[in-house]
């Protein structure tokens, strides 16, 4: 049974992305009106004692309007030059607008290294929870003056699906300029049909993704429904909702539009939660179709049951696993380099010693290391024909 939607004011922690063009104008800069609005939405929530961390975009856009830079794509060191200027004024106009119901903020700048390197991971989680723990509203952005094409994450909402998974909260908020999730990008498409309660997210849910509808976006639906894969697997519920209002967290809670991604019911433990989380993997593992339904009831991923490898990863990096219809089935801890593990893909595990000159792993990811983020397990004939009955 899918669990029931429940209103803002039930939660213990809520993470909020708030997207750049809710925060910035490209002609007039802050839009401070909506800010200070937000920011009494956000007291009151804290006033039920509920713990709120922000996840803003917008030190890029701030600073183009301070400096006055045309319109149009910027060079990496200009867009990281408007970053140094933005996240300034940007953190400033929130420690200022909350300041006003009596709240501290606290800025926290991040980049990937920052939740991918699992040490790294505890320091940031750490911090953050110390400045709930005092009272304060963690503002949190990705570190846009030193991160490069390589390392960043491209997006906010799925920094936002982190940060939720680090802090455990239990709802993640993503702010932007539509209101939820159609069954196709509604400026294409006007017969496009809104989806207000969202059970999980299945491959025909990724199918609906669109992309960005706005300059100053850089993730589009497909993002936010990869934000959702990473919070709802691990037991934190996921909203989209339109953030043009004035008040737009009382606006959802009085009934606006918006779409509930449902969260799972068995949500994965702290360190399988960091291995799902994980952004970019080092490689893919592509796999058959009985490793596959071995996967599906919780075994370890054997060199026999895998086809193919690509990428150049090292032991202990994260791995993706490919099912046979190409669809990313779940990521795991590697066992071996990439290179050692070409050479006993397909190969009993008693015969990894003769191959590589030592024993090693039995497992090429074990199931301690392993977490499934799509279903992988198929019906069985019998299966089918009960489901089949069921519905006649």
């Amino acid at each position: 049974m899918t669990a029931a939607r429940r209103p803002l004011a039930s939660h213990r922690r809520i993470v909020i992305k708030i997207g750049s063009a809710l925060l910035v104008d490209r002609k007039t800069g802050l839009r401070a009106q909506w800010l200070d609005a937000i920011c009494a939405d956000i007291a009151a929530l804290k006033g039920k004692g509920i713990d709120v961390l922000v996840v803003s975009s917008g030190a890029i856009a701030m600073g183009r309007t301070v400096l006055d830079l045309p319109a149009g794509a910027l060079k990496l060191e200009e867009s990281q030059a408007a970053a140094a200027v933005g996240q300034i004024a940007l953190a400033r106009a929130w420690s200022e607008s909350l300041s006003r119901d009596g709240i501290v903020a606290g800025q926290i700048l991040l980049t990937l290294g920052d939740t991918e390197e699992r040490r790294r991971y505890l320091n940031a989680r750490a911090t953050i929870n110390q400045l709930l723990k005092i009272g304060a509203v963690p503002i949190i952005n990705e570190n846009d003056t030193v991160a490069t094409t390589e390392i960043r994450y491209g997006d906010n909402d799925r920094l936002a699906a982190r940060v939720a998974t680090m802090t455990s909260a239990d709802l993640l908020v993503l702010l932007s300029d539509i209101d939820g999730l159609y069954t196709a990008p509604p400026h294409l498409d006007p017969d496009a049909r809104f989806l207000e309660i969202i059970p999980a997210i299945t491959p025909e849910i990724e199918a609906m993704a669109g992309g960005a509808a706005s300059e100053l976006s850089r993730g589009g639906m497909r993002t936010k429904i990869d934000a959702g894969k990473i919070a709802t697997g691990a037991g934190c519920a996921m909203i989209i909702a339109s953030g043009k209002t004035q008040h737009p967290l009382r606006a959802i809670e009085d009934g606006a539009r918006s779409s509930w991604f449902a969260p799972s019911g068995t949500p994965v433990a702290a360190r399988k939660t960091w291995i799902a989380g994980q952004l970019q993997p080092a490689g893919e593992l592509f796999v058959d179709e009985g490793a596959e339904n071995a996967l599906g009831t919780g075994k370890s991923l054997l060199p026999a049951g895998v086809r193919r490898i690509e990428g150049n990863f090292h032991r202990g990096d994260t791995v993706a696993i490919v099912g046979i219809d190409g669809r990313e089935i779940a990521r795991g801890l590697a066992s071996y380099d990439a290179e050692e593990a070409r050479q006993i893909i397909g190969r009993k595990s008693g015969e990894i010693e003769a191959i590589l000159g030592y024993a090693g792993r039995a497992a090429m990811v074990h199931r301690d290391d392993l977490v499934m983020t799509a279903s992988s397990r198929r019906k069985t004939k019998k299966e089918d024909l009960k489901e089949d009955a069921a519905h006649a």
